[in-house]
């Protein structure tokens, strides 16, 4: 059996088991939180019962180790290339969080040849057995890998803050999505969070301004999920290495969080019918990637 078939064979074993719900985390710029709502939701998710794996895919920075204090052994580069399976390179943080570094695999995507494409995608369907939700926390701002993994995602989750640039990229981000043959608008959810407000009403506002602008012109629809506030405990956090929900669970953006995370699971249950996996992920990303060759 060659190993297109042995993938054919674990890809229909798969189909009826229950597949990781994925969300994809980005942003139109740096600096707006978006690594932090990643690592807290993540939190959030786990105490509403759910598996939660964090897949850090801004590769060379690092963030969501270095804000959970752990730095892990392995990556994704090191199960790509030298041999490692998908339980080394998943490490366990807080509260029974795991996560995946990506390390520089991300970017050795496009140098694969077939025989490494088949082996990392069908190692890649076991991850669905560690999780019920992964989270994909992209790098920032509208470049070709944020904006691969955005177009590999069917669920996306766009955090912004009132500040005048980080609304005008947002848009630009999905703007740039827009313009992608890749992008099919029917079949991806795009949910927003707006990070850093005053207030409720500010939050409200932010997600307004960005609504419109999309739907307008570019026909797409938002699902706002919430606003989370400013609040100091987030930087003691940060500098803490901890993310702000385990350290102080009643910390006003520790409840914001909580909120968001139980109304995302409720829109699992009202349009979310097709848990595609991170399997599913990757190959819509390596297919991207092969077709730019």
């Amino acid at each position: 059996m060659d190993q297109a078939e042995q993938l054919r064979k674990m890809m229909q074993q798969s189909e009826s088991k229950p597949k990781a719900r994925v969300i994809t985390v980005t942003s139109g710029k740096g600096g707006v939180g978006k690594t932090s709502i990643s690592i807290n939701l993540a939190v959030q998710l786990t105490r509403l019962g759910k598996r939660v794996v964090v897949f850090d895919a801004d590769f060379g920075l690092a963030n969501i180790e270095v804000m959970l204090g752990v730095r892990p052994k392995y990556n994704l580069a090191d199960m790509m290339f030298r041999g490692k399976d998908l339980a080394d390179i998943i490490t366990q943080g807080e509260e029974g969080i795991s996560f995946i570094s990506g390390g520089s695999g991300i970017q050795e995507l496009a140098s694969m040849n077939r025989e490494q494409v088949m082996l990392l995608t069908s190692r890649l369907i076991a991850l669905d057995k560690y999780a019920d939700v992964i989270i994909v926390d992209t790098g920032a701002g509208i470049s070709d890998s944020v904006l691969e993994f955005v177009l590999a995602s069917t669920e996306v989750l766009l955090v912004a803050t009132p500040e005048p640039t980080s609304i005008t990229d947002a848009y630009a981000l999905l703007k740039a999505l827009n313009r992608k043959t890749e992008f099919v608008k029917e079949h991806t959810s795009i949910k927003m969070i707006s990070n850093r407000v005053k207030n409720d009403a500010e939050g409200q506002n932010v997600y307004e301004k960005m609504s419109v602008v999309s739907e307008k012109f570019l026909n797409i629809p938002i699902t706002y999920l919430g606003p989370v506030p400013m609040d100091e405990q987030i930087s003691k956090a940060v500098m803490r290495q901890k993310p702000v929900s385990v350290i102080n669970p009643d910390a006003p953006a520790s409840k914001a969080i909580k909120q968001i995370a139980e109304k995302l699971l409720e829109l699992e249950t009202e349009e979310i019918s097709d848990k595609r996996g991170m399997f599913q992920l990757f190959s819509n990303l390596i297919r991207n990637r092969m077709t730019k060759k």
